[in-house]
């Protein structure tokens, strides 16, 4: 393993304790980022540094939900959000209600993007 997949995955199990409870997110009437990823998954380690960079941009007005995809308690999130691959990054509005989905390596301007067309 390389000094930067571990340092990845390391800043993956960080970034997932310390992202809000999938339930908590669900009713507390703000916008939501739910990124279903795995740990095997060199995308995810890859994209840690920047998720973790806009976390803390958006982490007071966005809930930040990370759901591991091989962990079974997930599985009925995995089938609503129709998860195909990881990372896939789901966006919610403030109800909600789904308004984006994104799969794969998203440069960092993308996910900005979305993230303030959510809070307008």
């Amino acid at each position: 393993l390389s000094t930067s997949t571990v340092a990845g995955l390391a800043l993956i199990k960080t970034m997932a304790k310390q992202s809000l409870p999938y339930e908590v997110a669900l009713s507390n009437n703000k916008p939501t980022l739910i990124e279903f990823y795995a740990d095997w998954c060199n995308t995810c380690q890859s994209m840690a540094p920047i998720l973790n960079k806009v976390h803390q941009q958006y982490g007071e007005s966005v809930n930040w939900v990370m759901l591991n995809v091989d962990d079974p308690q997930w599985a009925k999130p995995i089938e609503k959000y129709r998860v195909t691959g990881v990372p896939q990054f789901t966006f919610l509005d403030s109800n909600q209600q789904e308004t984006e989905i994104l799969v794969g390596k998203i440069p960092e301007t993308i996910i900005t993007k979305v993230l303030q067309e959510l809070l307008s």
